[in-house]
């Protein structure tokens, strides 16, 4: 049986990178195209700057997990939508050559591990964050649900108010169209997300 596997240190993983960035070039496109909105209109409907989204229309920006959440949102779709590549019957990513999408105001990374099929809502996620300020999310659409398993470190989970410490192996559900935050209380804190709506 043979797969497809990228190793860490190979040419290969800059090409990967420059790669996901043109995908996510082209998603970002063809959603504006698809409202028919102008470079300007699309920025300004989803809060971020006209030349943020003309360089990641370009291929040549660097999102913030923020700048993402907030153009989906604009745009009525998942954000897996906007960054998942297109897989084979079986596709395996190393850690190490996930492409995370920082936070601008945490010390918080999101990864997209799978995205749902058409017709499906489900995205599934690896957060990787570290003790500092908490990931704040404002609600998703109504009807979300998002599912967490601590895999390292420990965590703060609050969701409308009600707080819940997460420890490795421990899983927690949560509405996700209410306010909520994810807060790293241990170094090396690592989970999975799974975001169905």
């Amino acid at each position: 049986m043979n797969f497809d596997v990228e190793h860490p240190g190979t040419p290969d993983a800059p090409e990967e990178s420059e790669a996901q960035k043109l995908r996510m070039a082209q998603a970002l496109q063809r959603e504006r195209a698809r409202h028919g909105l102008s470079l300007s209109e699309a920025a300004k409907r989803a809060g971020v700057s006209k030349s943020t989204l003309s360089q990641l229309e370009a291929g040549t920006g660097n999102p913030s997990v923020e700048t993402m959440w907030a153009l989906a949102t604009s745009y009525g779709v998942q954000l897996a939508q906007l960054l998942d590549p297109p897989r084979g019957r079986i596709s395996l990513v190393r850690l190490e050559n996930l492409p995370q999408l920082p936070s601008s105001n945490a010390s918080y990374s999101a990864a997209l591990l799978s995205a749902g099929q058409t017709g499906q809502r489900r995205d599934v996620y690896l957060i990787s964050a570290e003790p500092g300020r908490a990931r704040e999310s404002n609600p998703h659409q109504t009807g979300t649900v998002e599912h967490i398993v601590l895999a390292s470190g420990k965590a703060r989970a609050v969701c409308d108010g009600e707080e819940a410490i997460l420890e490795p192996g421990d899983f927690l559900t949560f509405a996700g169209d209410l306010e909520h935050s994810f807060e790293a209380l241990e170094p090396g804190t690592r989970a999975v997300y799974v975001i169905d709506s």
